[in-house]
């Protein structure tokens, strides 16, 4: 999760003493079900793909995997969120709804309410432009106490109000029933807005960095500068490990590693580095219980990938895409500027996704977005109107309209009206069986209807063509390396491994992985 990594750069460039949190009681975390219970450890690894998982079990460098594997069900393509971006993603797994739900729409994206866009944490000019105060507040205390959606209820208070208690190891989605303090060290609040203490809600074990560490007098954690202030895989990784040696596992428990997401974006999705590493931690956390017999006897170990990610073209390919120059004349919003009655567009930039938004301006949403799409570089550009989606390829003008409730079923039982040209989403139709079915973009329908209403307002969801990414002045890029954000399968199919237990997931979206969680830890305490 980019917005997690930001957040620690942005501490580190504001000082580097570590405040003393007040989450330092471990009494009340233990797991409800007792010990003989098999607890749950969910670790999502940020960009893990299944094609490096593969092909480091070819060259035998992946034992943790490789056992996981051989001893557990493998799914290589289970389907993410879209946009493809972690924020997005983790508040689907959590809530087990898409955006137009859990309304959290992207990385960053414009609340026509406020009148200002939100920033979780992108990249660090962007950020100094946009404002360290409104990004630091957005990403730790309105993401879940505002943005994400009341409506929908988290796993962790699923889970709690069923009488279990659940963990949370460095997720920034973390909206629970228990109280707990982010503890804002003194030069973060000197160069803030920010309070002393912010009082939250989240699970009964809450873990976030060197914001809030309940281990800080009992375990060394890698907390410091150069653990990006615990926000990072080995401080994940040693805070389970801690609560599995003193038996202190709660019966669910989701642990966050950013680490790959970072290797990926630089150096492209071919490197294998980062996996290496991650399966040497892994199989330290294995080791934690004795062996990695003894974990799946004591545990049920699942590892789930957030997005993919596609290759970046190096410099000389010219891979960025820059919005601002393919509105010509028109008033885009400045980054960190305020909208006022002559700004006419705002972007909203998520790597190879954006989101546009027409703002006081004489062009309708669909004129904008054939501009855009006029582009040879654009994947595609897409608006709706009343219940209707309206999507056009790039470079070729060809329109796809789709609404919900039809004639066409697809393989997850949603019914489609599908007018024009199918291929634009690369949609097989069979008129004959009344069916439709994806090709590169998985679950296409849903996903991008559920981003045109994932918030208020009038915009266009655009994506890039695989290679290029998108950018607005001061967007981080990622040249010869890789991004996400956009919806084809390259970002979209992420691994699932489940080790320790028999039961499968009825279906393999990221979005219905909640059910199957709260079914596994549900009935593992009723299998004791």
């Amino acid at each position: 999760m980019k917005a997690l990594s930001v957040i620690a750069m942005i501490m580190l460039l504001l000082g580097c003493q570590s405040p003393a949190p007040k989450e330092q009681d471990l009494l009340h975390v233990k797991s409800a079900s007792g010990t003989k219970t098999k607890k749950v450890i969910m670790l999502v690894v940020d960009s893990l793909m299944s094609q490096s998982i593969e092909r480091g079990i070819r060259s035998n460098q992946l034992p943790a995997f490789q056992y996981l594997i051989e001893h557990g069900q493998y799914y290589p393509d289970l389907i993410s969120s879209f946009p493809t971006m972690s924020v997005t993603i983790d508040s689907s797994l959590l809530t087990g709804a898409y955006p137009d739900q859990h309304q959290v729409p992207g990385l960053v994206w414009y609340s026509s309410e406020q009148r200002k866009l939100i920033n979780y944490g992108t990249g660090p000019m962007e950020v100094l432009r946009h404002g360290i105060s409104p990004v630091l507040a957005d990403a730790l205390i309105h993401l879940n106490t505002d943005h994400l959606s009341s409506k929908m209820t988290t796993l962790y208070e699923d889970l709690e109000r069923l009488g279990y208690k659940a963990g949370s190891v460095n997720g920034l989605i973390y909206r629970g029933k228990n109280n707990h303090v982010l503890s804002i060290p003194d030069w973060v609040q000197a160069a803030s807005s920010l309070p002393p203490e912010i009082a939250v809600k989240g699970p009964s074990f809450m873990s976030l960095g060197v914001l809030s560490n309940p281990l800080k007098d009992v375990a060394d954690l890698p907390e410091g500068i150069a653990g990006r202030l615990g926000l990072n895989n080995e401080y994940a990784i040693e805070t389970v490990k801690y609560l599995v040696r003193t038996k202190a596992l709660p019966d669910f428990l989701y642990v966050y590693l950013p680490d790959l997401d970072q290797k990926l974006h630089q150096k492209g999705p071919s490197e294998l580095k980062g996996v290496i590493k991650t399966d040497q931690q892994l199989l330290e956390l294995l080791q934690a219980f004795g062996s990695p017999e003894k974990a799946l006897e004591e545990a049920v170990i699942m590892i789930i990938g957030d997005s993919g990610m596609t290759p970046i073209r190096t410099a000389e390919n010219h891979p960025v895409i820059e919005l601002p120059a393919l509105l010509g004349d028109m008033n885009v919003l400045k980054p960190g500027g305020s909208v006022d009655e002559d700004t006419e567009v705002i972007l909203a930039v998520n790597e190879t996704m954006a989101y546009v938004y027409p703002v006081n301006s004489k062009q309708s949403a669909e004129g904008l977005a054939r501009r855009i799409a006029a582009d040879s570089r654009i994947d595609f550009a897409a608006w709706k109107e009343k219940e209707w989606i309206h999507v056009v390829q790039g470079e070729t003008g060809k329109q796809l309209d789709y609404r919900a409730d039809g004639g066409l079923t697809d393989p997850y039982k949603q019914s489609w009206s599908i007018q024009n040209d199918g291929s634009v989403l690369d949609l097989q139709l069979n008129k004959r069986k009344h069916t439709v079915a994806y090709g590169q973009y998985p679950d296409g329908l849903r996903r991008l209807s559920s981003a045109l209403n994932s918030h208020s307002g009038s915009y266009i969801v655009v994506t890039a063509k695989p290679g290029y990414e998108l950018a607005d002045r001061s967007s981080p890029t990622h040249k010869g390396g890789g991004g996400h954000g956009a919806m084809r399968q390259m970002e979209s199919l992420v691994p699932l491994i489940i080790s320790g237990t028999d039961r499968k997931p009825r279906k393999l979206r990221i979005v219905d992985m909640k059910a199957y969680l709260l079914n596994l830890v549900t009935k593992q305490a009723l299998d004791k």
